[in-house]
């Protein structure tokens, strides 16, 4: 929350820019970074998005979202590092053997998976987006197979398969004493209470819903962009702030998505804000199969010539993190921010630095000679 207050203010410091040819003088202040904040995932998500242009396939692609159920949302709460990593495993897992098994597709599968945490009213609710090409490589790597058009895989199978990994990796992680139990779920420390948990959720059908197929490949990306930098609420659905309560927009999806405005004590909405802070240094974007870092080069690589596509153009991570922010804003806005806004004759040059301080107050630390 300190960062989020901070962003963009000059506590974190920041510079002064002039025109070299009309003298308008701009200042910017640094942004905080945090993966959190609302302000600081533009660029993130652009760079990411452009990265992943390269490994779009030309066949159909599918939107599977694991949910975990109301059960276990709590203990997921408590032990956020080790149930969402469980989370990430059951569901890229059964996506893989369902697809590899021959009774349904037979191929080598690839996905993203994307950790969501909230419901559109900021309440906890685990669950996993995956965007899967709908084929893959066949086992001997020499052939494509595709879906049928329109369907992917059984939904029925894949949620009877991930409610089967999820409590096995769940019941194997509590033997290696890796759960934790506070408040009111103290009594699961006793194993015959958390095994009656374990024995009610395998009773109940767990969500798994997959979404029809995109219009084609070009408009994955869109799609892929709602979804891989979102926080649990942005600055548009934000109304205001009058008398201490916070208004903002939510979509009631038992009332068929229908937009209406929610009211809360401004304490309220930061404590179910802060629901979703992620563990320091948890990946909350991964990819399996085809699409794993390890081989997806060559994997892809494979797909293309036996889809009988051109290859993709080197456009990687690698190569778009080695870019400074100027050339990366540049590349994907066709803006130069260093454009006076002005005048747009000149040119920005720095003139000044600000150094960050907890108090709040600018402090020049450097004038730069412009001459």
């Amino acid at each position: 929350m300190r960062a989020i207050e901070l962003c963009r203010t000059a506590a974190l410091g920041g510079h002064v820019d002039r025109c070299d040819h009309c003298g308008h003088e701009a200042i910017s202040y640094n942004s905080c970074r945090n993966r959190h904040c609302p302000k600081c995932q533009s660029l993130a998500k652009a760079a990411w998005l452009e990265a992943r242009r390269a490994e779009l396939l030309p066949v159909e692609y599918y939107h599977v979202v694991f949910t975990l159920p109301d059960q276990l949302a709590p203990l997921a709460l408590q032990n956020k590092g080790t149930v969402y990593n469980i989370l990430f495993q059951a569901a890229a897992h059964s996506l893989l053997q369902i697809g590899a098994d021959p009774r349904h597709l037979g191929a080598d599968l690839g996905l993203v998976a994307v950790l969501h945490t909230w419901g559109q009213n900021l309440m906890h609710h685990p669950h996993l987006h995956c965007i899967v090409p709908g084929g893959g490589l066949s086992p001997d790597g020499l052939r494509w197979v595709g879906c049928r058009p329109g369907f992917f895989l059984p939904v029925r199978v894949l949620s009877a398969r991930f409610r089967t990994l999820f409590l096995d990796l769940l019941r194997r992680a509590a033997g290696r004493s890796e759960l934790a139990f506070h408040g009111g779920l103290k009594h699961l420390e006793r194993p015959e209470m958390f095994e009656a948990l374990l024995e009610e959720c395998g009773q109940i059908d767990w969500v798994v819903y997959a979404k029809p197929p995109f219009g084609g490949p070009e408009k994955v990306l869109d799609y892929l962009g709602r979804y891989t930098h979102r926080i649990a609420i942005s600055n548009h659905r934000l109304l205001g702030l009058q008398d201490g309560r916070v208004s903002f927009t939510w979509k009631n999806y038992k009332r068929d998505g229908r937009r209406q405005t929610m009211t809360l004590e401004a304490t309220e909405l930061i404590r179910r804000f802060l629901l979703h802070t992620l563990p320091g240094g948890f990946v909350r974007i991964r990819f399996y199969g085809l699409l794993a870092n390890v081989h997806r080069a060559a994997k892809l690589g494979r797909c293309r010539k036996l889809l009988g596509v051109t290859p993709a153009p080197k456009n990687t991570d690698e190569g778009i993190e080695k870019l400074d922010w100027l050339e990366l804003l540049r590349d994907l806005t066709g803006r130069d921010p260093l454009a006076c806004p002005k005048c747009e004759h000149g040119r920005l040059v720095r003139i000044q630095m600000i150094n960050p301080t907890s108090r709040g107050n600018p402090e020049i630390i450097a004038r730069v000679d412009s001459s």
